[in-house]
């Protein structure tokens, strides 16, 4: 783990929400100055096939980025506060056992995030 990478991955375990590749570029340059935009890019796609980092959906199109745990997991954004949390992904084991089940499709991937108002957008009264 070079030093450029740990910055980026220092500056996605601290962030409170999901970051572009620009601002996890700009955090991270605190850590290490002459760190490059290729070299968030890179460490973004290491770390996301490590299971370490996940991609955060938005309306049509890939965004952001959020620091994962490992196993299986998901995410779920809040749509006031960009606020992302994850949730366990077992359950979505059993939903695809009976969609195969169902239409005899052997599922061998999914892609899952889900999208609301986080408790505290809730509390203060941003839900709709």
């Amino acid at each position: 783990m070079t030093a450029p990478r740990r910055a980026v991955l220092r500056a996605l375990a601290r962030a409170q929400r999901p970051l572009s590749v620009e601002e996890l570029h700009e955090r991270a340059k605190a850590q290490h100055a002459r760190l490059g935009l290729v070299t968030v890019y890179r460490t973004l796609q290491v770390l996301e096939e490590l299971g370490l980092v996940r991609r955060i959906h938005e309306q049509g199109a890939c965004r952001s980025f959020a620091a994962s745990s490992p196993g299986h997991s998901h995410a779920i954004t809040c749509e006031r506060c960009d606020k992302s949390s994850e949730f366990n992904g077992d359950d979505v084991c059993l939903l695809t056992g009976a969609i195969e089940r169902k239409t005899g499709y052997r599922v061998s991937g999914h892609w899952l995030q889900l999208v609301g108002v986080c408790p505290s957008c809730r509390k203060s009264g941003a839900e709709r």
